[in-house]
């Protein structure tokens, strides 16, 4: 069976987000995903439920929809999420007691077959490395206690390029399905201002889909990496995105 999954950083209603959503559910349109994995959804303005109505009124695509909040102070303004069109068999979540961030899972049923899709959030790419590998670590042990299912689907934002070593234990286990640049877009606020300005843009990818052995990728790409054809500051997130048609079976 043949699936389309995507994965975006959405950053939270921040930088025009009622102007630039509109680019987000333009391009939704377009993939027309099985599932998609969200970052930094907000949660006083519930993007992530705005966008499950969204692509049901507009494309007719009916999502189920998993979320996260993080911890502490954060619950109330930052989360992760998951829009999906198979059957929802059961969600967990993960706190890695590390800068309130956390990561969920939901176990699907995609056709005959189940599988774990997890969406995960890592420390901030200007942090020590050494923060996020003790993370990986975490959420690999979780993984391995959830070994009753083959197939795993790991996807969000880790902060980590490829030569990295939480991104290299990463690929250890599980394959990324691309390394195009995913970071930052040139989205600008009302004040001209960007997404960590000591980063060149689009330099570097640190947004992944991971794969476990058991699923084949057939396609993948960079996606919602354009900008307003009217403004070329606005732009869909501060992040690129990733989609990467995917077969089991």
């Amino acid at each position: 069976m043949r699936f389309r999954a995507v994965t975006l950083n959405m950053e939270q209603d921040h930088k025009r987000w009622d102007v630039r959503r509109e680019l987000i559910v333009a391009q939704l349109g377009v993939l027309k995903p099985d599932m998609i994995a969200l970052n930094e959804v907000c949660i006083p303005r519930q993007t992530a439920r705005w966008l499950q109505k969204v692509a049901r009124e507009n494309f007719g695509i009916e999502y189920a929809l998993v979320q996260q909040t993080r911890t502490n102070s954060l619950s109330e303004v930052d989360g992760e999420a998951l829009l999906t069109r198979f059957p929802v068999v059961e969600t967990g979540n993960l706190e890695y007691r590390t800068h309130d961030t956390v990561a969920l899972v939901a176990r699907v049923r995609v056709g005959e077959q189940v599988a774990d899709i997890y969406v995960t959030h890592l420390y901030r790419s200007v942090g020590n490395d050494s923060l996020r590998l003790f993370q990986v670590q975490q959420l690999l042990g979780w993984i391995d206690r959830r070994d009753d299912v083959p197939m795993q689907i790991v996807c969000g934002d880790f902060n980590a390029t490829m030569d990295m070593p939480s991104a290299s234990l990463m690929a250890s286990r599980l394959r990324p399905t691309q390394s195009e640049p995913t970071a930052f877009t040139p989205l600008a606020g009302t004040d001209g201002g960007v997404s960590h300005p000591e980063w060149p843009r689009m330099d570097r990818c640190i947004d992944y889909i991971w794969v476990s052995p058991a699923i084949e990728v057939v396609a993948s790409g960079v996606c919602f990496n354009q900008p307003s054809a009217a403004d070329g500051t606005l732009w869909p997130s501060d992040h690129a995105g990733v989609w990467a048609d995917l077969s089991i079976g």
